[in-house]
């Protein structure tokens, strides 16, 4: 991947064009069904394997590892609330390294507030008919599937259900790609459903217990985001050290002046305790054990890590690092949106202070 992610990256950025080939690269190289049983077609990894991964991947391209991370989540309802009769049906489709999953959770107005999300989904007979709009929804218009949360009852957070939804289901469109900042080579955009008619085979889980499965799976994403934001930090890392080692200023290195030889070292201490904070959350849930506030702890620890490595790197590169020269902007711009999705850091701080506080 490496030789090809700026000038993929750039090319998004323009054309709106989505890199499905490295995904059929990594899903022929058994990557993108790591955490799951083998029975289904998975590599039946601990998840603190699955993350390492996903460190390396987004190292050198955050979008890939963000794209694994993404469709890992896709999977979890099924794996974790589906039937048997479901799972034996549609994992191995999922795993198989071939298709690609979208997560359509969050909408304009149902970001952290996921409880006041719109999108409705109606009984019609033996099926469900969903309409309403989903947003900020990565692999929107490239994916197989979609695993969706929509409103089955008014009942507050226990009226919402998950839905495995086809691409190719009558009804199902979507909007413009997003402009983003940055990761150029994941494609969001909204996702929109106009009656789309989905069995009640594909509702995983009891009607109204989407809300769980959503929250659960997303402690687990945030550990995904945890890792990529460390994978991300740890490029610019070495980015950084490459670069101080080899430009000379005043006849010697600029590596051998104290200041930046601290900085460089506050950038490998930040990138040592996010990738401890994420290991340390994955042992936990590889162990059974409640491990929320430590993925929130993680994604909180790596996230901001990643922003300040990244501005640091920038500042090492002087001149440089402001160009399209160098990797180190594009890092930059790509750091800053690990703060917000699955979860933005407010929302970490305040999962953590509920946690500790017992409330």
């Amino acid at each position: 991947m490496r030789p090809r992610v700026d000038q993929v990256e750039a090319a998004a950025a323009k054309t709106d064009a989505f890199p499905r080939e490295i995904f059929t690269l990594m899903g022929a190289s058994g990557l993108m069904s790591l955490p799951y049983a083998e029975e289904f077609g998975g590599a039946g990894q601990p998840y603190e394997i699955y993350l390492q991964v996903l460190e390396e991947l987004s190292s050198v391209w955050m979008a890939a590892g963000l794209g694994i991370s993404v469709h890992t989540l896709t999977c979890y309802p099924v794996a974790s609330a589906g039937t048997p009769e479901q799972q034996a049906e549609l994992l191995p489709w999922m795993l198989s390294g071939e298709t690609l999953g979208a997560y359509a959770l969050s909408e304009a107005q149902a970001g952290s507030d996921v409880a006041s999300m719109t999108t409705r989904a109606r009984r019609d007979g033996s099926d469900y008919l969903i309409s309403g709009t989903k947003s900020w929804i990565s692999h929107a218009g490239h994916a197989d599937y979609y695993t969706t949360f929509a409103r089955t009852s008014d009942d507050g957070g226990r009226g919402i259900s998950c839905f495995i939804v086809p691409a190719d289901s009558p009804g199902l469109s979507f909007g413009e790609p997003e402009r983003k900042m940055g990761l150029h080579g994941d494609t969001v955009r909204q996702v929109i459903y106009d009656e789309v008619r989905v069995p009640e085979g594909r509702r995983i889980g009891a009607e109204g217990h989407g809300m769980p499965l959503a929250l659960a799976g997303l402690d687990s994403g945030r550990l995904g985001i945890a890792a990529g934001a460390t994978g991300l930090a740890q490029g610019a890392l070495d980015l950084a050290a490459k670069y101080a080692v080899e430009r000379e200023q005043f006849g010697r290195p600029i590596a051998s002046n104290q200041g930046l030889a601290f900085l460089i070292a506050d950038m490998a201490a930040a990138v040592g305790s996010a990738r401890a904070s994420y290991l340390y959350a994955a042992r936990l849930r590889d162990a059974g054990r409640p491990f929320g506030k430590e993925a929130a702890i993680a994604k909180l620890i790596a996230t901001d890590a990643a922003m300040k490595v990244t501005t640091d790197a920038v500042q090492v590169l002087g001149g440089a690092g402001y160009t399209q020269d160098f990797p180190a902007e594009r890092y930059f711009r790509e750091a800053k949106v690990t703060q917000i999705f699955e979860g933005t850091n407010q929302i970490q701080r305040l999962v953590i202070a509920r946690a500790t506080l017992g409330r």
